[in-house]
């Protein structure tokens, strides 16, 4: 009794099987992996897209973070070289 319950799930499988190839494999399922292929490609195209994006503004706020940088530290040399200045002319009155 066990062996036959055994072969009646192996018999099952193996058509089940053989159906779901013949499934998969048919024109119809073929056009839908087709349609569902052309979706997966048209979103790649939309994400790289916005990542292409992203990227170029980040590097827009990078250089501008950058320039600000710069000018920033060209102010504090300028405020430091007057700084010393005003020093020295204090030095030499005394």
């Amino acid at each position: 009794m066990r062996i036959y319950s055994k072969l009646a799930c192996f018999v099952g499988g193996v058509l089940f099987g053989s159906v779901g190839v013949k499934l998969l494999s048919s024109k119809d399922a073929k056009k839908v992996y087709t349609h569902i292929t052309a979706a997966g490609l048209r979103v790649k195209d939309s994400v790289m897209q916005t990542v292409t994006t992203v990227q170029e503004n980040t590097g827009d706020i990078l250089a501008s973070a950058k320039d600000l940088n710069e000018e920033r530290a060209a102010k504090e040399a300028e405020e430091k070289a007057a700084a010393q200045v005003c020093d020295e002319g204090e030095k030499a009155e005394a």
